[in-house]
């Protein structure tokens, strides 16, 4: 078993990457559960410890393979989870709720799919508009003082949220989208956290993937992945406009003889010490290669080569549709 860099989230150590996990259930095309738990399986044996699900991803599916596949191993494991996106049979519609009642049914929903006695990081995956936050964060502080949990985290949350939760309990972790082509955090939430004490677990690191390279057309993607159908960036007319970001990054990549997708992570991974990208994969040879790049030191004149080459603000399209943008960042 290898053992890769730590860094802290708050109080919490983890390895310097993670591995998200929903894709392994849902969102993104069709899945293998054996794969899935391999793939799991050699996350911890390449030193990976912060596991990622929520109780969204494939309405409890995700929750329950990671149990299982971590059913022997629990020791060896950050385990993460989410709660607050409430779903219907309608696929396109999600609520949000953080009232106390559902902060502990909740709760209790993922520790009996996961199969385990206490979660180790548990966040709000968005901010309830009509509840407190509060009163969302009192009822997570009551599970850590069960022993139910053991830190919390907020996911997108804006900046005046995170002050108002922390001033309630502190809050370890904030999961937030950040990537070479989504950096909205940096302007405001990212030095509050930082003046806080707060970790960033980054998810989507790679773009979606797509900063790997992987895509070259609407056609790569499997009828039912929900980057095509619900995300803007991967649409007609944005999608032609962002491969040309992309490769930049590959040509880029192939002066250090490595992958696009491995320059995009040690980018996150040169944010700071404080920063755990959680790049998601259902597969082993993704995941071995994602791991690979921990060990990728990148110079100042790198970092300002890689920013020119992929420009904040010359990505197309939106991170998510209109209607999902209200519950980011709040």
């Amino acid at each position: 078993m290898t053992t890769l860099p730590t860094r802290r989230l708050g109080a919490l150590t983890t390895s310097a990457q993670g591995l998200g996990c929903m894709g392994m259930s849902e969102f993104y095309g069709s899945g293998d559960e054996t794969e899935s738990i391999a793939t799991i399986h050699r996350a911890l044996e390449l030193g990976v410890t912060l596991l990622d699900t929520a109780d969204m991803y494939g309405r409890g599916a995700n929750e329950e393979l990671v149990g299982r596949a971590i059913a022997d191993r629990r020791d060896q494991v950050v385990l993460a989870t989410k709660f607050g996106i409430v779903r219907d049979d309608d696929p396109t519609t999600r609520g949000v709720r953080g009232d106390a009642a559902y902060v502990r049914q909740a709760c209790e929903a993922s520790l009996r799919r996961l199969g385990v006695d206490h979660i180790d990081l548990y966040y709000q995956h968005r901010v309830d508009p009509s509840v407190p936050i509060e009163e969302t964060v009192g009822a997570m502080a009551e599970l850590v003082a069960q022993g139910k949990v053991r830190y919390l985290g907020l996911s997108e949350a804006g900046a005046a949220t995170i002050r108002r939760a922390h001033a309630v309990h502190p809050i370890t972790a904030l999961q937030t989208e950040w990537s070479l082509w989504t950096r909205d955090l940096e302007a405001e939430i990212l030095p509050t956290c930082r003046e806080l004490g707060i970790g960033v677990v980054a998810y989507s690191p790679l773009g979606r993937g797509f900063l790997t390279g992987r895509f070259a057309s609407a056609g790569d993607f499997d009828p039912n992945d929900i980057r095509q159908t619900s995300m803007p960036r991967f649409a007609e007319g944005n999608l032609e406009r962002n491969l040309a970001i992309v490769a930049a990054l590959r040509a880029l990549a192939e002066q250090r003889g490595v992958s696009a997708g491995q320059l995009a992570l040690a980018w996150v991974q040169s944010r700071g010490a404080d920063v755990v990208p959680i790049p998601g994969t259902k597969r082993r040879t993704y995941l071995e290669e994602n791991v690979a790049a921990v060990g990728i030191e990148l110079s100042e004149e790198d970092i300002a080569a890689i920013e020119a080459a992929v420009p904040a603000d010359a990505v197309a399209g939106t991170r998510y549709a209109e209607q999902m943008l209200p519950l980011l960042n709040r």
